[in-house]
């Protein structure tokens, strides 16, 4: 396994729309071990194939308290969705950043695992809006995007200013 650089707001590669993977082979096995072990590392509860520069429609996920409970999807898409919730969001993509996004609070997804199947799913509460927010990502969305223009603004100008800083 190892851990791949993940990209920061506002870097363009970011805007990225993932293509759909093809066929589940090792190639994409390791993609998404590796993916897991970044968003570990991070530490994060979700990761999009193209915050690592990797335009694949690949997603790693685990919302839980001991983070061993690691979901993998691939080429996922959302089917039906209901209810909303507001929630507070950050991204790792957009470190120190954290806002209010209203999204469904219900989902029923499908996506392949990692043996090639389709399988769906319905979710909801944190693991609904984390699929939500990763599934933006392969879309090339940030959830920033979700905030008003002035916010995005403000956010560019202080991640910019705290990498000429870091520089």
């Amino acid at each position: 396994m190892a851990r791949l650089e993940i990209l920061h707001f506002p870097d363009p590669r970011l805007r990225t729309r993932a293509l759909p993977v093809q066929r589940v082979d090792d190639a994409v096995r390791t993609l998404a071990s590796d993916m897991l072990e970044t968003m570990y590392a991070a530490p994060g509860i979700g990761l999009a194939a193209v915050q690592v520069n990797v335009a694949r429609r690949v997603v790693t996920i685990d919302v839980s308290e001991r983070r061993d409970e690691p979901v993998i999807l691939i080429n996922p898409r959302i089917i039906e969705a209901r209810d909303s919730i507001s929630t507070e969001e950050g991204c790792l993509s957009v470190p120190g950043i954290y806002d209010l996004v209203e999204r469904a609070d219900w989902i029923r997804y499908e996506a392949l695992d990692l043996d090639g199947t389709l399988r769906e799913h319905e979710v909801q509460g944190l693991l609904a809006v984390c699929v939500q927010h990763e599934i933006d990502h392969l879309d090339g969305r940030l959830f920033v995007d979700h905030l008003s223009q002035l916010k995005r603004q403000r956010i560019r100008k202080k991640l910019e200013k705290q990498q000429r800083v870091a520089s």
